[in-house]
């Protein structure tokens, strides 16, 4: 089984390598566009001999733009792709306080990258 910081790391670098400066693990910049992503829980784990054989983690994307159109959100769903998890859009909205647009996916990964 791939160790959690292992998962973590893997999808971190995907993201970075797709959209270099633009990628924040749980905190946000000041600056626009950027991608935020988290890891905020477990899910559907496989158990076998009294022990954890298969760890999924959920996860949680949000893009925030001001660009109509932003050919990365394109990017952020080929990164999802490449991990080979299952993803999906949860939200699209648009912010008028700010005046951003807000992209929300959602994925789970588990056995993904090297091992």
């Amino acid at each position: 089984m791939l160790s959690l910081q292992n998962k973590l790391a893997y999808i971190g670098k995907a993201f970075n390598d797709a959209l270099p400066g633009l990628v924040f693990h749980y905190w946000r910049p000041d600056s626009f566009p950027y991608l935020v992503w988290r890891e905020d829980m477990e899910g559907e784990s496989f158990h076998a001999g009294n022990h954890k054989e298969e760890q999924a983690i959920h996860c949680v994307a949000d893009y925030y733009t001001k660009t109509e159109y932003d050919p990365n959100i394109d990017v952020i769903q080929e990164v999802l792709n490449y991990l080979e998890c299952p993803w999906r859009i949860e939200a699209v909205q648009y912010e008028e306080d700010t005046e951003l647009i807000h992209y929300t996916w959602e994925f789970e990964v588990s056995e993904i990258g090297e091992t």
